[in-house]
């Protein structure tokens, strides 16, 4: 239990000392938190604690989530679903495939190695895009459809991976019958999300007590997530549907006065130290890798990765060129190098199975594309915003609480 203890108290000291450190040095709090993640591998005594997909998946995740839910508007988000629906679907699909077509054909990974690939990869994860844009402090509908394109981008990609192991695990199924699970799952999500903020929301609206509101509000989070996943379902849109009904119809309006305050503090709170634990985590896991004869699959993937996010984003927003739903260009743009991939995609890399052909290649070619999209895209992302007018100025704030517009 001491050394248990010791882990926590390491981690959370380091992520204090790196919010203090960027700060001072105007670098992006989760750049800096992996290269305090990696520089942790050289103290004397080693953080034990490693990434697993149950930690990232069932621990940081449904939190994660539900918290960047918890503060969106559902009259924005309502507005522009059309929109990131589509990028979240069809745009996800494109992103995938091209990444599977030049992994097949550039590097010769067989198609069930690389369609896995392509699939997992192509996730943007909430994790990373949220924190980032917090920290540069964007507001307004950039922020909005940046928000809603990685969470929804986040369920579905969930969905499409578990359907992809399922085809790779040999299932004779069809693309009716795919796309009958991905929509069954995608619903289901939906359902229990909604039943159980609706079911805790209520419970937490009976009390005046603040500490009983925020164990309602974590149990919405987790509750949520689980039911879903008990019965199949996706738990990231749960999670997802479970915040947005959280707090656009009851949720925080409906609690006591003093409660709003103690309650967004709380996820504040919650939000910084997961996100803390969850990049350090990746630092240190990065500095454990080796690549060894995998720098052509790594450079390949890199690109290819990059190249579907591009395809991903401007033509599915190119059909609403003509209406009111129109995505300026330059907010395209930061769509297209926001896509940073992080914790999802580390997660879902560490579910592949044993059995799938090169599932080693392709855990260390994520966590090499996950790095890069960290370093190259993260620390780029304040200067294109600044440069494409979306930021006067540069504010880093190492906080996982989301603003109010």
């Amino acid at each position: 239990m001491k050394a248990v203890l010791l882990q926590f108290g390491v981690l959370l000291f380091s992520a204090a000392l790196v919010a203090m450190l960027t700060r001072r040095l105007r670098m992006p709090y989760t750049v800096g938190l992996v290269l305090a993640g990696i520089g942790l591998t050289f103290l004397p005594f080693h953080v034990k604690l490693q990434l697993s997909n149950e930690l990232i998946y069932s621990v940081f995740l449904p939190p994660l989530v539900y918290e960047a839910a918890l503060y969106m508007r559902w009259p924005q988000f309502k507005r522009d679903l059309p929109v990131v629906g589509l990028l979240a679907t069809l745009g996800l699909a494109l992103a995938a495939l091209v990444t599977a077509v030049g992994m097949h054909y550039a590097v010769g990974w067989p198609w069930v190695s690389a369609v896995v690939f392509g699939v997992l990869i192509a996730a943007t994860d909430p994790v990373s895009v949220i924190a980032t844009f917090k920290e540069a402090g964007v507001h307004g509908r950039l922020r909005g459809l940046v928000e809603a394109e990685s969470l929804l981008n986040d369920g579905t990609a969930a969905v499409a991976f578990t359907t992809a192991l399922v085809l790779a695990g040999g299932a004779g199924l069809d693309a009716a019958q795919a796309a009958g699970t991905l929509m069954l799952s995608i619903g289901g999500g939906i359902a229990c999300g909604a039943a159980a903020g609706f079911a805790l929301t209520l419970l937490a609206g009976r009390t005046k007590d603040h500490l009983v509101e925020i164990t309602f509000s974590t149990l919405t989070a987790y509750g949520s997530f689980l039911l879903a996943e008990h019965w199949h379902f996706s738990g990231v849109i749960a999670a997802l549907a479970a915040g947005l009904v959280t707090g656009n119809f009851r949720g925080l309006r409906g609690t006591s006065g003093g409660g709003h305050a103690a309650v967004r503090a709380f996820w504040e709170y919650a939000g910084f130290v997961i996100n803390s634990f969850v990049f350090l985590l990746i630092g240190s896991r990065e500095a454990e890798l080796h690549f060894d004869g995998l720098w052509r699959p790594v450079a390949a993937a890199i690109v290819l990765v990059t190249l579907g996010r591009a395809v991903a984003i401007y033509p599915p927003c190119a059909l609403f060129a003509r209406s009111r739903l129109r995505v300026e260009m330059n907010h395209q743009h930061v769509l297209f190098w926001g896509g940073l991939r992080g914790a999802l995609a580390l997660a879902l890399a560490l579910e592949l199975p044993a059995t799938l052909p090169l599932h080693r290649d392709i855990m260390t070619v994520s966590f090499a594309v996950v790095a890069f999209s960290i370093f190259a895209q993260g620390l780029t992302m304040t200067p294109l915003l600044r440069h494409l007018g979306q930021i006067d100025g540069v504010r880093h704030r190492p906080s996982a609480a989301a603003d109010d517009d």
